[in-house]
């Protein structure tokens, strides 16, 4: 069971988070923190050392969030070459996702800590790279389980299939059109399918 000052603090990230999403680092304030949550400053720093941790705490949150609806997408198969696609199924219906939370928490924060702070960008780098390494294991073993071309450069595929899907959530969003990130979809099956699938 959590403890009173652990539920505090679960409260402030479930609340403030779509709010750093939506805003970003630099333009959410403590005067924000403090009106969507009731809370006075001392209240909240009671629970967190300053605004970055808070900022972090609340990226990881809703990327935990988004990780934990593509899992739930992947227990669909037992098959590495499936759950590629799978995941390719997700980001097609990725907007409806991520405006629950504000946006995209890997692209509205990278580019925001990118300008602004250092050690939210390294926590988005680290789930950048975390990601594009869970597809390479995938690759890797749809490649044992014979379902995936052993000649294929897993680490550039993965790159490539990760790259596709970001800018597509970037068009899509900006643009507000799912339509890019269907076709990014689209293109990644077809790749896998005609190159890459044995």
């Amino acid at each position: 069971m959590l403890s009173k000052a652990e539920l505090t603090a679960k409260f402030i990230i479930e609340t403030v988070a779509p709010i750093f999403n939506r805003k970003g680092y630099a333009a959410t304030s403590m005067a924000d923190i403090e009106k969507a949550t009731g809370l006075t400053k001392g209240a909240i720093y009671g629970n967190f050392e300053n605004k970055e941790a808070i900022a972090i705490a609340a990226f990881d949150k809703n990327v935990n969030d988004l990780l934990s609806r593509i899992a739930i997408y992947q227990k669909e198969s037992n098959s590495p070459l499936q759950k590629l696609f799978l995941i390719t199924e997700f980001y097609r219906n990725y907007t409806e996702h991520s405006q629950k939370m504000g946006g995209c928490p890997i692209l509205n924060i990278g580019v925001d800590a990118n300008n602004q702070n250092t050690k939210l960008l390294e926590r988005v780098q680290f789930v950048i790279n975390k990601t594009q390494n869970n597809i390479v294991k995938l690759v890797d073993w749809a490649k044992t389980e014979d379902e995936l071309s052993t000649d294929l450069d897993t680490k550039k595929f993965a790159k490539y299939f990760y790259t596709t899907i970001q800018g597509a959530v970037f068009m899509s969003h900006t643009m507000n059109d799912r339509t890019y990130l269907v076709e990014a979809a689209n293109q990644i099956d077809a790749l896998i399918n005609s190159n890459l699938k044995k």
